[in-house]
């Protein structure tokens, strides 16, 4: 059985000195890798430059992307040929289309004109006192995974911020069946600190709860066990 597993956090360039990114470490992700290593499996890992990583395996491979775009470019190859995807990566919802002072905004007539420009410079001026910087929408690209390998079992990742367990069950739920995954693993930002990472692993009927990064690893290595 093959495992993908993604990490880290996408960065979407608004120039080729400025991005946006999160703060996502890809700690989670590493110890995941870690823990399906020990048990032998074979483990390719898609994640970021400057996302933790763990030490050379033999049965490790390591992707490296950058943006949303090279992501799904180098996702959907190997969705069709691994068993199991891991995707716990923070991907980025918007990428820049065009940055651009204050003034130029204000002496547009129609700001949607401005959404059909793009920066061509190295270096975006920093002179303005304001910027206004256009974003669109990226590509879902949990969405694209069972068309591109409907066997393939599938476990996303959800994080809202301080919302109540039924919402974070509600919310967790729309995307399990949205994107037709097996298991989404819900996540609240305020339950992640450096003492813990509680975690729910969710599927149609069931949440089973986790308190560590650690054992989010193993609960994830159980349930691939259980389908093996």
């Amino acid at each position: 059985m093959k495992i993908l597993i993604t990490s880290g956090g996408t960065n979407e360039s608004i120039d080729q000195v400025r991005a946006i990114t999160n703060h996502s470490t890809g700690q989670l992700g590493k110890i995941i890798a870690e823990t399906f290593l020990e048990t032998n499996f074979p483990v390719t890992l898609v994640t970021t430059k400057h996302a933790v990583k763990p030490q050379p395996h033999p049965l490790l491979h390591i992707v490296e992307i950058s943006n949303v775009e090279s992501l799904q470019s180098s996702l959907e190859p190997l969705v069709k040929e691994h068993d199991v995807l891991i995707h716990s990566m923070a991907v980025s919802d918007y990428t820049p289309v065009y940055m651009t002072g204050l003034d130029e905004v204000e002496q547009t007539n129609k700001i949607r004109d401005l959404l059909t420009k793009s920066n061509t410079e190295t270096k975006i001026s920093s002179q303005n006192d304001y910027q206004v910087l256009f974003l669109k929408k990226t590509p879902k690209v949990i969405s694209k995974v069972k068309e591109w390998n409907p066997a393939i079992q599938l476990i996303g990742f959800k994080l809202l911020v301080d919302v109540s367990k039924e919402e974070l069950f509600a919310v967790t739920r729309e995307s399990l069946a949205k994107n037709k995954a097996d298991y989404i693993v819900a996540n609240d930002l305020r339950d992640i600190n450096s003492e813990g990472h509680k975690a729910f692993l969710v599927d149609k009927e069931t949440e089973q709860l986790a308190s560590t990064k650690e054992e989010i690893a193993q609960l994830l290595l159980k349930l691939v066990l259980e389908k093996r």
